[in-house]
């Protein structure tokens, strides 16, 4: 007799949406370096987003407690304004493997990250390397040199006030994975919903 298969895990993640406006600002300046970058696979505009946190793989009895733990973090952050700033690449030297467009002012985003490490249930992955307010713009495989020129790429800042943390589930597939919204979470106090990117 065959055993049960094991519950399947779900890939899932904590961001932030990236508004119109914002999609607009960085379309523009990805410009003439669609063409100059042959080999970069380019992010679909509605898998553009900032990460928060990556959890990988989670147990389906760990689910919900990520949604309770991302509402918490959410209802205790007030809405805040934001706005992109310069691109960047990982690594930052030798041959890039990601393209990304930083966050101007990426403090705030840092400090829900770790209040997120503390709140999110254990048996989450969590990722001890220094935290980056970036959304990724392409992927390079196999890595190329990047001419220097890249990460002095104007970008119009495009400002916006967040208004809710998302809770995504990335399903892998070609191309590119798709990203579900399985839940937008309010921040504290919003201001100007109308902002807001749903």
């Amino acid at each position: 007799m065959l055993e049960d298969a094991p519950p399947r895990r779900r890939r899932l993640f904590v961001g932030v949406e990236l508004p119109d406006g914002a999609q607009e600002a960085i379309d523009a300046a990805l410009g003439t370096w669609r063409d100059a970058f042959a080999t970069v696979r380019w992010t679909p505009r509605p898998n553009r987003h900032v990460t928060l946190r990556f959890l990988g793989g989670v147990a389906p009895d760990l689910v919900e407690g990520v949604h309770e733990a991302v509402r918490s973090v959410a209802a205790a952050t007030p809405a805040f304004p934001i706005a992109l700033g310069s691109p960047g690449r990982f690594p930052a030297s030798g041959r890039a493997r990601v393209l990304w467009v930083g966050l101007a002012d990426g403090d705030v985003l840092a400090r829900i990250v770790t209040l997120l490490g503390t709140r999110l249930p254990e048996g989450t992955a969590t990722d001890t390397r220094p935290y980056t307010a970036h959304a990724t713009v392409g992927r390079i495989d196999p890595p190329i040199r990047v001419p220097e020129g890249w990460t002095e790429t104007p970008v119009d800042p495009s400002p916006w006030r967040v208004g809710h943390l998302t809770v995504f589930e990335s399903h892998l597939g070609r191309p590119h994975a798709r990203y579900e919204v399985l839940e937008r979470c309010p921040l504290a106090h919003v201001a100007d919903p109308g902002s807001d990117p749903r």
